[in-house]
């Protein structure tokens, strides 16, 4: 009979440590085990040998033995394969427990954080421009008052599972393996609810309104997220609560409109105010200031007020607000206006009667002359 070289049949050296050949055990065992080669009795019999092997060099006595005799008592011809071999169960609840489920005893619902809430809030520019504190209801559940989260009538608890007898798991045998699935029943928690409770109908849940007070620091803008930790939906099994995003969106202002951290305005000037300058007074986001607006200002011309405008976000600091004026034209003249407007426009050498095809002549005319001019040079 030849004999296996069990270091080669895991594919570690003489001096492996004992981490090592565990590692080595768990890479092939997962390659070639058979559910994951169905059919094949190349890798089951590929997996008995790596069973063997690993059944003498995980034990120091056996190894001890094989290092000085090239056998093991206990492993060779001899070796048990029964449904986890000699040995083998905690072996394989080991290297497999996870891929496969929990084998023996009650599988315990793992902690799950709840699920995360949104809350879409609007502002006023004001209050995005420097900050703001809000205070909120968000709906959301909570454990049952009436029940305190058992799902059962007051007096009454959960009974056993009779599918699973309380370990939450259903066995099933597989080739000459027995895994082990979530009960379906009881959804892995062992026990089922027989007198619901009449508040929260079983569920150990109820939802409420939560009070939560806010600080929405200035520079937010239309989109901006705030992340409220803890404050979202309830948690499973003890975990933690998910968390709250507060979305934000900033409503148009009657007056400014805003540009990154700049606001805008447009503000009306009148027209001998345009004409001989004046010193007007602008709303601003916290307040107004003076512009001085000089002797004969266009209609379109923007003033700049440094430090009027959004406060950055993070700092303290603000952008600019832009300021532009235009003539507002009176709907209405009364006589003694209209007058003096007519004796202005005749002094500028504006005649109003003539109309602005006659003025756009009299342009082109006067531009053809210059060029005639021009070309006898």
């Amino acid at each position: 009979m030849i004999m296996k070289d069990y270091y080669d049949v895991l594919g570690v050296s003489r001096d492996a440590s004992e981490a090592d050949v565990k590692k080595a055990f768990r890479q092939l065992a997962l390659k070639y085990h058979p559910d994951r080669n169905p059919d094949n009795k190349e890798a089951e019999e590929k997996f008995k040998e790596i069973n063997e092997a690993y059944s003498c060099l995980a034990d120091p006595e056996k190894r001890a033995n094989y290092d000085r005799f090239g056998t093991a008592e206990g492993v060779g011809a001899g070796y048990n394969y029964g449904p986890f071999g000699t040995g083998f169960g905690d072996i394989f609840e080991d290297i497999f427990g996870d891929f496969f489920g929990t084998f023996t005893g009650r599988r315990r619902p793992r902690p799950t954080k709840g699920n995360d809430l949104k809350y879409n809030l609007d502002i006023t520019l004001t209050e995005a421009a420097f900050g703001t504190e809000k205070t909120i209801e968000v709906p959301r559940w909570e454990t049952c008052d009436e029940c305190s989260g058992t799902g059962s009538s007051p007096g009454k608890s959960p009974v056993t599972c009779p599918d699973c007898r309380g370990t939450g798991q259903i066995r099933i045998q597989q080739g000459f393996f027995s895994i082990s699935r979530t009960c379906g029943r009881c959804e892995g928690t062992g026990r089922i609810i027989t007198d619901p409770c009449k508040a929260c109908k079983g569920q150990g849940k109820t939802k409420k309104f939560k009070t939560i007070g806010l600080k929405i620091p200035g520079g937010v803008d239309t989109g901006s997220r705030l992340r409220i930790s803890n404050e979202g939906e309830m948690g499973y099994h003890g975990g933690l609560r998910g968390d709250l995003y507060i979305i934000l969106n900033v409503l148009e202002h009657p007056f400014f409109h805003r540009e990154g951290n700049d606001c805008y305005c447009e503000v009306p000037l009148s027209f001998p105010q345009a004409a001989l300058g004046a010193e007007i007074e602008v709303p601003t986001l916290d307040g107004t200031e003076k512009i001085k607006i000089p002797p004969v200002t266009p209609s379109g011309r923007m003033f700049r007020l440094k430090g009027k405008g959004i406060q950055k976000l993070g700092s303290q600091s603000r952008g600019d607000q832009i300021v532009k004026v235009y003539i507002d034209v009176p709907k209405k003249l009364t006589a003694r206006q209209k007058e003096l407007l007519e004796e202005f426009a005749r002094i500028s050498g504006d005649d109003v009667a003539k109309s602005f095809k006659e003025k756009l002549k009299e342009l082109f005319t006067s531009a053809s002359i210059k060029i005639n001019i021009l070309s006898n040079y």
